[in-house]
């Protein structure tokens, strides 16, 4: 598997250099920067010290929904609860939903949003769960890059077996399983803008490898029976 840190239009280049220090500090390499060039600021660089690597390999988007193409599945971060979804986890929560799923997914994401206004609801509906970081106190907040120093930390300490050859990793099942299920819910009658449509695709973003699998099994069969 494969963990990727999105910042969405960071303005401060010394937080896309500290950023970019604390994901090669906790052992990742991929850095996705959305609608900006602060990481070409010599601050950047700066801040960044021996991680300057980061910086210089980050890939460019315009947009976070082109960023999130080849990611099976998208972790969001809020400092605060916003009415986009039903379900928040806290931030130590990730790991123990990350290790459920096992070899169902080989691209994953997590995605931080801007320095004054974080995430806009359109791009948390894009993220197919929610967290946010435990705090004593709500002011003040935690800065962008003590943000993605808290995630890095906590997910370094997920224990996942990345050895295996790519070929023997499927991990595109949790994405067939999403697609599949979108399609069925839209052949029966619920739209992406009815509730139950978009709770039941929220609870399916949580499931764990097993349950990946039982639903898949049964949805191939209903496509299947319905296509013969």
């Amino acid at each position: 598997m494969h963990i990727h840190f999105i910042l969405v239009e960071p303005a401060v280049p010394e937080n896309v250099g500290a950023a970019a220090r604390a994901i090669k500090t906790m052992g990742f390499d991929s850095l996705r920067l959305i609608n900006t060039k602060a990481h070409l600021n010599k601050k950047a660089s700066w801040l960044a010290h021996a991680s300057t690597d980061i910086l210089e390999k980050s890939q460019e988007y315009e947009t976070l929904k082109e960023a999130l193409v080849d990611i099976d599945w998208v972790i969001g971060t809020s400092a605060k609860r916003r009415r986009v979804n039903e379900d928040y986890y806290s931030s130590t929560q990730i790991n123990e939903l990350i290790a459920a799923k096992a070899g169902s997914i080989r691209n994953l994401a997590i995605v931080f949003g801007r320095e004054e206004s974080g995430l806009t609801n359109a791009e948390l509906k894009l993220c197919d769960i929610i967290t946010s970081v435990p705090m004593k106190t709500t002011y003040p907040s935690l800065n962008l890059a003590q943000s993605v120093m808290i995630y890095a930390y906590t997910l370094s300490m997920l224990n996942y077996n990345d050895s295996k050859k790519e070929d023997e990793i499927n991990g595109t099942e949790l994405n067939i399983l999403k697609n599949q299920t979108e399609n069925i819910l839209q052949k029966i009658g619920f739209t992406e803008n009815s509730n139950i449509y978009n709770r039941i695709m929220e609870r399916l973003m949580i499931l764990g490898e097993t349950d990946i699998h039982l639903l898949l099994s049964i949805e191939n069969k209903i496509l299947n029976n319905k296509d013969n």
